[in-house]
């Protein structure tokens, strides 16, 4: 039967995207691992793969189609032997009663974020005599890509035995390709998954007064002239994450500040040696360098928020939030504890590039335990950020500026920076935070042991 193409979650927090342009049309053939279209998600443009072999009998959506909601079918493909007016129809929904709770959690994932890149459950194939066994001994019913079940059928293979790593569990041809006749592959259990515990009915919260009405915000301003900005997908993520992390992120504060006078000079050095390389460290560069380090003198501070658990992260993955149009990203800077100055200088460019451009993908945004956002440049003093969650903590990073200061029972000028450490108080406590901060204005003001 024809197999539905859904509309992929390709980042955690895409819930809708545009399905910007097809790379392929109806009757193109294509096998796994081709790539079909350019989606927009709320952060970027991002290839997208088919996971099937088959041929394209519809495109459901028109290209530069905008709000597609995640798990819509989008296209239609085709096995060999079937015809484009197979696809002109969608293939029927299952009755078996055993499908009813796999749909509910297939609702579930979609709704948390969880889709798939490609593909739908199917009722089976057209030949009964070329088919895999399409259910478990128990009864439950085993979902499989067509090619799947013709390869497990020609080897042998009970599917009932394989656990599906395409969408939703389903099996597809990779997850047969290895498989032994009569072997079973033990079904994966999450090396993480939290012990059931004993649930308690939490006492009925106060509730808390209701924002008014987007009808009742335009009635307000109904006199006035106003221009509507409607939200895309990477305001309206940001407004609901933001939104989500002050509501239930204890944050609390710590402020200290660096004296930079050593680093500005150590780095004017540096550059003038690095000016035949083409390297020009920033003052950015150094503060990435100095939180990385702390992270590794207080390890303890180096942990996300896991929900009902504390994750420590042995290296010093750091994130630094970069500001484009419309929004912002927090590029991760991995194992920024080992790299050199140099380095983090010209991957921190690279990526604040491509930022820029949405062309990051996921995995070089997602991640870290740490985070920066560097407003200095804007001649902003201090301020506090909000933590990205699932970060223990981030750092506020204010200008720098000439400052008197009493050193030794004398007033003396130097170039002081403002800096405010948000955290998470279920990760880090007040002595950790404490602890973490005074290491990264040690590093700042001793900078030369940075390259020990």
């Amino acid at each position: 039967m024809p197999t539905e193409i859904l509309m992929p979650a390709l980042s955690p927090t895409m819930e809708e995207g545009t399905l910007a342009k097809w790379l392929v049309k109806e009757g193109d053939a294509v096998k796994s691992g081709d790539i079909i279209a350019e989606i927009e998600t709320d952060k970027a443009t991002m290839e997208f793969e088919a996971v099937d072999e088959g041929t394209i009998g519809k495109l459901l959506i028109t290209e530069g189609s905008a709000g597609v909601k995640v798990n819509t079918p989008i296209a239609v493909l085709l096995e060999e032997g079937e015809d484009a007016s197979a696809a002109s129809s969608p293939a029927p929904a299952a009755t078996a009663p055993a499908a009813a709770p796999i749909a509910a959690e297939e609702k579930a994932a979609a709704e948390k974020g969880y889709g798939d890149p490609i593909g739908a459950p199917v009722a089976g194939d057209a030949s009964p005599a070329k088919a895999a066994p399409d259910k478990a001994a128990g009864g439950n019913r085993v979902f499989a890509s067509p090619l799947a079940r013709r390869i497990a059928a020609e080897k042998g293979i009970d599917l009932s035995g394989i656990t599906g790593t395409g969408p939703r569990g389903r099996i597809v041809k990779a997850d047969v390709e290895g498989a032994k006749p009569g072997a079973v592959k033990p079904a994966a259990v999450s090396a993480t998954a939290p012990t059931a515990a004993p649930t308690t009915t939490p006492a009925p919260a106060a509730q808390a007064p209701k924002a008014p009405s987007a009808d009742t915000i335009l009635k307000m301003y109904a006199d006035r002239e106003t221009t509507e900005m409607p939200l895309d997908g990477m305001r309206r993520t940001i407004a609901a994450r933001l939104s989500e992390a002050k509501q239930t992120i204890p944050h609390f504060y710590l402020r200290r500040s660096a004296k930079l006078d050593e680093l500005m000079t150590f780095r004017a050095m540096l550059n003038k040696q690095l000016e035949s390389r083409g390297v020009k460290l920033s003052v950015n560069d150094f503060i990435i360098k100095a939180c990385a380090l702390a992270l590794q003198q207080v390890p303890d501070a180096n942990a996300v928020w896991a929900g009902d658990r504390i994750l420590k992260l042995k290296p010093s993955d750091v994130a630094v939030a970069v500001a484009i149009e419309g929004g912002l990203f927090t590029p991760v800077l991995k194992d920024a504890h080992q790299k050199t100055l140099s380095a983090l200088s010209a991957e921190m460019k690279d990526l604040a590039n491509r930022a820029k451009t949405k062309k990051l993908a996921p995995h070089e945004y997602q991640g870290g335990s740490f985070a920066i956002s560097n407003l200095g440049m804007f001649g902003i003093e201090n301020f506090d950020a909000v933590i990205n969650p699932p970060h223990g903590a981030i750092l506020a990073v204010g200008a720098g500026i000439q400052t008197p200061v009493v050193e030794k029972g004398e007033v003396v000028v130097r170039n002081v920076m403002s800096m405010t450490l948000s955290v998470d108080h279920r990760v880090i406590d007040g002595a950790l935070g404490a602890q973490l901060l005074e290491a990264i204005v040690n590093h700042l003001e001793n900078p030369m042991g940075m390259l020990a």
